[in-house]
């Protein structure tokens, strides 16, 4: 059975709401969730998932069907504010949904196979997904879970400082924990990260999450009970989210699941700040220069 990809796009309607690919940074309007795609249909998944809001369905369906029909099969799933569905009985009042964490729960009655998560909006290159597809083929278990790790030299902005998921990792290469840096720059040739005013080095090759994590569907029974709780517990915070990371450290700290960090040296990009916009788009010219995608992406 082919993986299947996971994709986070509840936060992106506004973007789309209009039917226009605003975001557009391929010669003809492509997104960067269409590279994600073709790489992901090139790899061997055989199953994209949108995570969207419900009343963008038609949007999403009118930019995607057309090109994806007979290429891969699709599929969508609602974020949205209904706690019935968790056993959670009260309201509670949220300008928007409950993070990366809770989104992926949206997809828990449609996923039946091993799948992989990722954000809409950042570009990961075709080697993270044919990694991937590799573990979820052969090495992925309920307890034996993965994440693609990315060398933090290739993962910064040039123009301001970034969070990132450093990552400690085993000799075996395993995941012992995620520490977030909110202020990771380039200083010279240097990467440093800042904290209370002080500056620390950061090795060139050390491993960052950018949150592209590969799962079974047994993730979603533990999920469901921690988001239960984590709601309950932050009733009164209405802006805490339940991210991606918290079902993992809670898999670690428990000893139910390993994480394997599969290295790639991938570059990745994503538009973090408004001038990263004509960067990228100069790296997709690159990348269809040298090869790598053709100008047309779809046809």
């Amino acid at each position: 059975m082919k993986p299947t990809l996971l994709i986070l796009a509840a936060g992106m309607a506004s973007r789309y709401g209009s039917m226009k690919q605003i975001d557009g940074f391929g010669p003809n309007g492509e997104t960067i969730i269409d590279y994600s795609i073709y790489d992901a249909i090139k790899a061997g998944f055989g199953k994209v998932v949108f995570i969207i809001k419900e009343e963008f369905l038609e949007d999403f369906k009118g930019i995607f069907e057309p090109k994806l029909k007979g290429k891969i099969e699709t599929d969508y799933v609602f974020q949205n504010f209904n706690l019935k569905q968790f056993g959670i009985d009260e309201e509670i009042h949220r300008e928007k949904p409950w993070g990366t964490g809770h989104a992926i729960l949206a997809a828990r009655n449609v996923i039946k196979e091993p799948f992989c998560v990722i954000n809409a909006d950042d570009f990961y290159g075709l080697d993270a997904f044919t990694k991937m597809v590799d573990f979820l083929t052969t090495e992925v278990t309920g307890s034996n879970y993965s994440m693609i790790g990315y060398e933090i030299a290739k993962t910064l902005s040039d123009f301001g400082s970034v969070s990132r998921g450093v990552c400690k990792v085993s000799p075996e290469g395993y995941l012992e924990e995620i520490i977030e840096r909110t202020k990771v720059l380039r200083d010279g040739e240097a990467i440093i990260y800042e904290e209370n005013t002080k500056q620390y080095p950061l090795a060139l090759d050390t491993r960052v999450s950018m949150n592209f994590w590969g799962f079974t569907p047994e993730v979603f029974k533990i999920s469901v009970e921690l988001f239960r709780e984590f709601a309950k517990n932050n009733r009164e915070n209405p802006k805490s989210e339940f991210f991606i990371p918290i079902i993992v450290e809670t898999l670690l700290n428990s000893e139910k699941a390993d994480f394997k960090v599969v290295p790639t040296d991938s570059k990745w990009f994503g538009v973090t700040y408004k001038e990263d916009k004509p960067v990228v788009q100069a790296s997709f010219d690159q990348l269809i220069k040298d090869g790598v995608y053709p100008e047309n992406l779809w046809n």
